[in-house]
């Protein structure tokens, strides 16, 4: 047990010193104004993608996903304003806005990459229109999930509805049931953390790798929100401040904060493996570490 604990503070330590060396609070403000600058194209792209494919009620869907894990004090101004933003109509989906709306959305998801790939102490290999490509391929795969999800939306509650008058003795688990949405976002918002931990920096990684961190980003997100809510409510006047920024300022350290404990959540996955290999090989350098790799490579090749 008290093993356990050492490795545990040592891989802590690790982490924390390792983010501070590698800039980790300016790579925060970076994805924090990149997710910020994100959100709004994004979603325009979304809906006008969804509408084309038949799921006109993604921008209700993806409003709701995307805010309801945020304290109301902080989500209710954004989302005010993307909802007014969203119930402009647009022209159709191959127009000039709409394309660029993609690509902006796609710099949000290149700054979680950039970012992820410091934690996880990782060099790019890959070309630049590589990952730029696989950054738009994940702002597709979004819009898709969530068109489903939308889709889900409606057709949820009319088929718990007639499952009540048909089996009123499941009206107590269906019920609960009903109130999916919030397991929704959850769910969405685990798979995301899973698939952008594995594929979005460069290297591989297994799932066991990347669970501790995620798991951690959750817990810290739950807590950090609301500490933040608290202290929004209680001491802060950004008002005085900012003025008619002042919505946007408590955003944007909303998202800094949230930004922080994401990147840390990779730098404690990125520790984890590190101690994993030490313990593995004794402790050894990495040169000898790499040397014992490629002999254990060669004597299962021959």
């Amino acid at each position: 047990m008290i093993s356990k604990i050492k490795v545990l503070y040592r891989v802590t330590v690790d982490a924390v010193f390792h983010f501070i060396d590698d800039d980790g609070f300016a790579m925060a403000s970076h994805v924090a104004l990149s997710t910020l600058l994100a959100v709004f194209p994004f979603l325009i792209f979304g809906t006008t993608l969804a509408s084309f494919l038949g799921a006109n009620r993604f921008s209700e869907t993806a409003v709701h996903l995307i805010f309801d894990t945020w304290p109301a004090a902080i989500a209710e101004p954004i989302s005010k304003q993307v909802t007014e933003v969203l119930t402009e109509q647009r022209g159709g989906l191959l127009t000039i806005s709409v394309l660029a709306a993609a690509y902006f959305s796609s710099n949000g998801v290149e700054a979680l990459r950039v970012s992820l790939n410091r934690a996880y102490r990782v060099s790019e290999n890959r070309h630049w229109y590589t990952t730029r490509l696989l950054s738009l391929g994940y702002i597709l795969l979004a819009v898709v999930v969530l068109a489903i999800a939308s889709t889900l939306l409606v057709a949820v509650p009319i088929a718990l509805q007639f499952a009540e008058t048909q089996f009123p003795w499941l009206s107590g688990p269906l019920t609960a049931v009903s109130n999916w949405r919030i397991y929704t976002t959850l769910v969405v918002l685990l798979l995301g953390l899973i698939c952008v931990h594995l594929w979005l920096p460069a290297g591989r990684r297994k799932i066991v790798d990347v669970i501790p961190g995620i798991l951690l980003t959750m817990l810290f997100w739950a807590g950090g929100g609301l500490l933040f809510a608290l202290y929004l409510s209680t001491f802060a006047n950004y008002t005085a401040t900012y003025a008619g920024l002042a919505s946007v300022m408590v955003v944007l350290i909303f998202l800094n904060i949230v930004s922080v404990i994401f990147i840390i959540g990779a730098e404690f996955n990125a520790a984890m493996m590190k101690f994993e290999v030490l313990s593995k090989y004794g402790g050894r350098g990495y040169k000898e570490r790499a040397a014992l790799k490629a002999e254990q490579a060669s004597d299962s090749s021959g």
